[in-house]
């Protein structure tokens, strides 16, 4: 059975050095920035971009989008760019 939305969000928070959450939520913009750190993505953490900046790049950066145009990323990411992301941190474990 594939691991639900919820988990997927705790297993990358975990591995990016922040806490799992209690209740189902959407990445704050500080999990973002550090998802973005853990693939390489650079960002300005003394002003953060938007959270679809961020996404995209992280897409951009596991290899789910061509370019980091936040255009592509309006919405919270889906299960399958999760599992994505995941699998990516996992193989820099």
């Amino acid at each position: 059975m594939s691991p639900t939305v919820d988990a997927l969000r705790n297993e990358i928070r975990v591995s990016v050095g922040r806490y799992e959450r209690e209740y189902s939520t959407a990445f704050t913009k500080e999990a973002l920035a550090a998802i973005c750190e853990a693939v390489g993505y650079d960002v300005d953490t003394n002003r953060l971009p938007s959270k679809p900046q961020m996404r995209a790049g992280i897409l951009w950066k596991v290899g789910e989008l061509d370019d980091d145009d936040p255009a592509a990323t309006e919405n919270a990411f889906r299960k399958g760019e999760l599992q994505a992301v995941a699998e990516a941190l996992r193989d820099e474990a």
